[in-house]
């Protein structure tokens, strides 16, 4: 399939990559200034900042509750941004979406940045918000059932991680995981996934700007070869929460994430890999106004409240 003509209409106008170096703090202020204004984002029944106190320091989010209710299940979330973009204002859409289609609270984390944060900086943050909304589940209305995490692109990496040490603390409250076009695997060698060839140049993200954009998490002592890392490197799989992999057909990173799902399947963990046709690498972010890929954010509502026992598939 093609891509959806609506994405193909704003990339025709996107400038071509010039090769110039990346200016990370010029790259944020101009995600900060495409932040819509409070009042053109989903309306819930609360949205509040507070900080989570925790090993890490304290670590600021953002506390989404959709709907009043006697209590919820939990959901934290993990930005995207190739570790070193990405805030809580920029994914605030995304984190309401969740909220909204899932019913659960929606706990957005705002950890560190590369390069300013050394490896596993951001990492930890994630990890220790979400034992932390465990351990604070009676203040934040917990029905003590689903506490699940979610992330888009290299906030899956860190889904895929924080469920891999929560798995190996022996933490054995997440009940989900859920992983937009992840970005699992920071060896960028383009023989390793067709899709880094069939996807390299027109979509958006580009094989040949991979390194680049992940080079300020990579030089800050992310090592490729590390599982926490790479977490598509993890050698046992077995034991990890149930999944939900979401694909874009034209991703770099496509292969991936699927090639992740049918390892997850391989050992033994309810997992659903789910390919959007048409779209391309952040559209859950950039392109959630099109009610076809809107319907991710429905598919993980759906995933989280269909209760144990669910059934893997391909959904290819």
């Amino acid at each position: 399939m093609t891509i959806h003509p609506e994405i193909g209409k704003i990339l025709a106008t996107l400038p071509a990559p010039d090769g110039s170096p990346l200016n990370p703090e010029a790259m944020r202020d101009g995600e900060a200034a495409q932040v819509p204004p409070l009042d053109q984002r989903l309306p819930l029944h609360a949205v509040e900042d507070a900080t989570a106190v925790t090993p890490s320091g304290g670590v600021p989010v953002r506390i989404y509750t959709p709907a009043e209710a006697d209590s919820y299940g939990l959901l934290v979330y993990f930005h995207g941004g190739a570790f070193f973009l990405g805030s809580l204002d920029t994914h605030d859409h995304v984190a309401r979406a969740l909220a909204k289609e899932t019913g659960h609270k929606v706990i957005s984390v705002g950890y560190r940045l590369a390069p300013e944060n050394a490896f596993p900086a951001g990492l930890e943050d994630c990890y220790a918000v979400v034992r932390w909304a465990a351990e604070q589940g009676d203040s934040l209305g917990w029905d003590g059932k689903n506490l699940a995490i979610a992330g888009d692109s290299s906030g899956g990496n860190f889904v895929a991680a924080v469920a891999a040490k929560a798995h190996d603390d022996g933490f054995d409250r997440i009940t989900h995981q859920v992983l937009f076009y992840p970005s699992l695997d920071l060896d960028f060698d383009v023989d390793r996934y067709p899709s880094l060839r069939e996807n390299a140049e027109g979509y958006g993200l580009e094989t040949a700007g991979l390194l680049p954009f992940n080079s300020f998490y990579l030089g800050s002592g992310a090592d490729p070869a590390d599982p926490l890392v790479s977490p598509i490197k993890r050698e046992d799989l077995a034991g990890l929460p149930a999944a939900l992999v979401i694909t874009a057909e034209h991703d770099p990173l496509r292969d991936e994430g699927e090639l992740y799902g049918r390892r997850l399947l391989e050992a033994g963990v309810d997992a659903t890999v789910s390919r959007y046709e048409g779209a391309n690498h952040g559209f859950v972010q950039n392109f959630f106004w099109i009610p076809e890929f809107y319907r991710a954010f429905e598919e993980t509502g759906e995933f989280l409240n269909a209760g144990p026992g669910i059934d893997g598939n391909t959904g290819q």
